[in-house]
């Protein structure tokens, strides 16, 4: 890269950036939804691994705000036929959930009879 314009520097970090994502996407590692990138690895874990992994990758565990979002984290879900953490705890009321931060939940899509705290919301 020595020699060369900050735009030249710009459009191969772009091109690189582009054809990672691309092989990414093809091995079904990313997908994303109004400029956020959901990423997994495929790979079985529990709660707090799944929060700790996250975060050493540079982000948080996924929590839907939307139904793009809630699409984003069910293309993971029907693709490794598998459940997926969310970054939600269910709150001292029995039935009751927040935000990991505490925040109340500002989007739901729960199934029918759900949330009942049995893990499968």
């Amino acid at each position: 890269l020595a020699g060369t314009g900050n735009g030249d520097i710009m459009q191969q970090l772009e091109y690189r950036i582009s054809r990672l994502e691309g092989v990414l996407r093809l091995n079904k590692m990313i997908t994303e939804s109004g400029g956020k990138i959901f990423a997994t690895n495929g790979k079985k874990a529990d709660f707090d691994a799944t929060v700790e992994k996250c975060k050493e990758a540079g982000g948080t565990i996924a929590t839907p705000r939307n139904p793009g979002e809630n699409d984003a984290i069910l293309y993971f879900v029907k693709y490794f036929n598998t459940y997926a953490y969310l970054g939600i705890k269910q709150s001292l009321i029995p039935g009751k959930f927040k935000l990991l931060n505490g925040a109340p939940l500002s989007y739901t899509n729960w199934y029918s009879n759900e949330p009942s705290g049995g893990g499968e919301e």
